[in-house]
């Protein structure tokens, strides 16, 4: 019923919002130094990534156990990132700074929600790193557990941000990882399930599932309008927002081997950036014909 609703959500304010983004001229704008192909693309409305939110936010009102900390904790997640990515674009489209928010700003904010996050979490659930196939946790992160938390949490939300660089490409691979996510949480929630599947038991984790339910359900919404030819883009708005919600859910599961898994295409994205980056440095050539990894595919025909 949360996926239903927040899908019926994003249908219904959808259009308007895009509507009401064409009227202000809140459009992309598209880098001469990308694949000449997106030249096309300039103008389309952005900063759809809060169309989700909102959609998100209203079902789980409607669907969720709001006496749950991981509700809170994910709804923390995804307003945390969400803003970030909304500075993001809000300094880009409307202050027509072509910059945007700067790295460095960025990074302190995705560090101080995370930061607050992982504390958070370290409270609720156990310490402890686990392994897929592996019925006994590897070993007790104690303290690292924090330090830890943050690299997932916030490598997940940049590498969602990374990816969206093409129609329907961010969102339709969040939808396979929400939808994962969502079972393993369940699962994860559910002692007795747990216990026989022998996979760690977090209590109060199974309610992650509404919430996913609710990502799941507003993202195919989203995905019907971001499909090519895109009417609108999610922006750092959603982008940020989901990579965030991921790494947090992760973390909490003690699914982050899992997440690396099931966001393989993600975690390539990113690596692809960081291989460009550190080979040119050192030798002046490159890898790729363009990073991310989907603009060297696209520029390869």
């Amino acid at each position: 019923m949360a996926a239903i609703t927040a899908l019926f959500i994003t249908f219904i304010i959808g259009p308007k919002i895009i509507r009401y983004l064409k009227s202000k001229k809140i459009g992309q704008v598209v880098r001469e130094i990308g694949p000449q192909t997106h030249l096309s693309k300039s103008g389309t409305p952005t900063m759809g990534g809060g169309i989700m939110i909102f959609s998100i936010a209203l079902s789980l009102l409607l669907w969720a156990r709001l006496d749950n900390p991981f509700i809170w904790i994910c709804f923390t997640a995804m307003l945390g990132f969400g803003f970030i990515g909304f500075l993001d674009d809000y300094l880009k489209l409307i202050k027509k700074n072509t910059a945007g928010l700067s790295a460095r700003f960025k990074l302190l904010g995705q560090l101080l929600v995370s930061s607050g996050l992982a504390v958070w979490l370290w409270y609720l659930t156990p310490s402890d790193f686990y392994l897929p196939f592996f019925s006994s946790p590897v070993f007790d992160l104690g303290v690292f557990f924090i330090p830890f938390a943050l690299l997932v949490i916030i490598g997940s939300s940049n590498a969602v941000n990374l990816t969206d660089g093409l129609d329907g490409l961010a969102i339709g691979l969040s939808l396979l990882v929400a939808g994962t996510l969502g079972i393993f949480a369940f699962l994860t929630g559910n002692k007795m399930i747990a216990e026989y599947l022998k996979i760690p038991f977090v209590s109060g984790t199974g309610e992650i599932t509404v919430f996913m339910g609710a990502l799941t359900g507003s993202g195919l919404g989203f995905l019907w309008f971001n499909a090519h030819p895109a009417e609108v883009f999610m922006g750092d708005t959603g982008s940020l927002f989901l990579g965030g919600v991921f790494g947090t859910v992760a973390v909490a599961l003690k699914k982050e081997v899992l997440l690396m898994l099931v966001g393989g295409i993600f975690v390539a994205e990113a690596v692809s950036v960081i291989l460009q980056v550190l080979f040119f440095k050192k030798t002046g050539k490159r890898i790729f014909k363009m990073a991310p990894l989907h603009h060297h595919f696209e520029l390869s025909g």
